[in-house]
């Protein structure tokens, strides 16, 4: 009898010490795992191939319910529409996305310093750098291009006509009023972002109106970011417990020991990449026309007329999404059809000579440069008006209503 009742009692007696042990243990002990942490990687110019890619990582991560987005950014600017598609996406994400330029010796200039500014956590590791965000003016260099004292010593020569002097002043001021225009409208874009995240605005406008870039530490001592890191994981263990704002709700990080799933660029951002480069897209069009133009000269051929027409129209998808000078394309255009009309008229190489320039200047024109390192560079340029005259070698050929070099071609 006393030996059950001694047993019933340690028994008891064990439940009870259980029962406060488990009181008394943290409450994290019974936590879920931290939500996922999605990593992007944005390297390059901000372009609609990364554009595209960030929109939707972003979203992909929103549906997988991920705690945190990190956009790891290296980029030396971009594409305005692109940029701004991009931060749309970011300030209407229904989840943080923290902006970290990385790895050390990377960049978040113009088009990235915007991004920057407009995400929700922004962090750069050591040996990086932001800025440099003024607007690139659109068109051919004017008034504005030229050096400071290129521009006195013009302003001090007097013009032999006032008619010139007045119209050479109507012409810089209305170029000057459209840099301005652009200048303020950017500036009022970064500020209303510094403004909306809580960063230093006044420095954002200097990076517009001067140009001026910061290292990472001079960012972080006059509150341009958040915070410094020296990578992703170390960005990851800063974060954890600090209180950020989500679409005016209040949210506490939970980072430290967070699974990092990094999406990368798929099959449709590649090919973007690649069809949306300035030069690929000048080559898919002079391709698609030139393979339309064998097939309805030598009908039955078919392989000429699939190839073009799928090369153009890659051609004009490209155009659409990038910023076209429409003058550069319709003077291409011209170019061809002088190119195609010299195997058929008598010209004396009147038409094959205009055509080609025709061809260089408008793929000098083609792409608005808008952005830094984007558009189509003058050597390819000039390869592929050489490469022209060695593949369509119709300019030096004699024209069919003359004799006979053809006929007699056909004939050995």
């Amino acid at each position: 009898m006393h030996a059950a009742i001694s047993m019933d009692s340690v028994l008891r007696a064990m439940r009870a010490l259980l029962a406060v042990a488990l009181i008394a243990l943290p409450p994290v002990a019974f936590c879920a795992p931290p939500p996922a942490v999605f990593l992007l990687s944005l390297d390059g110019a901000v372009s609609p191939a990364t554009a595209d890619y960030a929109v939707r990582g972003i979203r992909k991560a929103a549906e997988a319910g991920a705690g945190l987005v990190v956009l790891r950014m290296d980029t030396p600017g971009g594409l305005d529409t692109s940029m701004r598609q991009v931060i749309k996406e970011i300030l209407a994400a229904p989840l943080p996305v923290a902006v970290f330029v990385g790895p050390s010796g990377a960049r978040a200039a113009s088009a990235g310093t915007y991004i920057l500014y407009a995400s929700h956590i922004a962090a750069m590791a050591p040996g990086t750098n932001l800025g440099a965000a003024t607007p690139v003016q659109i068109g051919i260099g004017g008034e504005d291009d030229k050096k400071p004292e290129d521009k006195a010593k013009k302003e001090s020569e007097k013009g032999d006509n006032k008619r010139e002097k007045d119209e050479d002043a109507s012409g810089s001021s209305t170029r000057s009023t459209l840099t301005r225009k652009q200048i303020h409208d950017a500036a009022a874009y970064i500020r209303s972002l510094a403004q909306l995240r809580g960063r230093n605005a006044e420095w954002g406008e200097r990076a517009v109106r001067e140009a001026v870039s910061l290292s990472a530490q001079e960012a972080k001592r006059i509150d341009v970011i958040d915070i410094v890191a020296d990578n992703v994981d170390d960005l990851l263990k800063q974060l954890d417990g600090r209180k950020i704002t989500v679409q005016g709700v209040e949210r506490t990080l939970h980072t430290k020991g967070a699974v990092i799933t990094a999406i990368e660029p798929d099959w449709r951002t590649e090919l973007l990449a690649i069809i949306t480069n300035p030069s690929i897209a000048l080559i898919l069009m002079m391709i698609g026309i030139y393979g339309l133009i064998f097939e309805f000269t030598n009908p039955g051929f078919v392989l000429p007329g699939v190839v073009g027409a799928i090369c153009l129209l890659l051609a004009l998808f490209a155009f659409q999404l990038l910023p076209i000078n429409y003058a550069g394309l319709g003077l291409i255009l011209l170019g061809i059809a002088f190119i195609v009309a010299e195997a058929f008229l008598p010209s004396f190489g009147a038409l094959g000579i205009g055509g080609t320039a025709a061809l260089v200047i408008g793929a000098v024109m083609l792409i608005e440069p808008e952005a830094q390192g984007y558009g189509v560079s003058l050597p390819f340029i000039v390869g592929g008006s050489r490469a022209r005259s060695s593949f369509f070698p119709w300019s030096r050929w004699p024209s069919r209503r003359g004799s006979a070099p053809w006929s007699a071609a056909q004939s050995t």
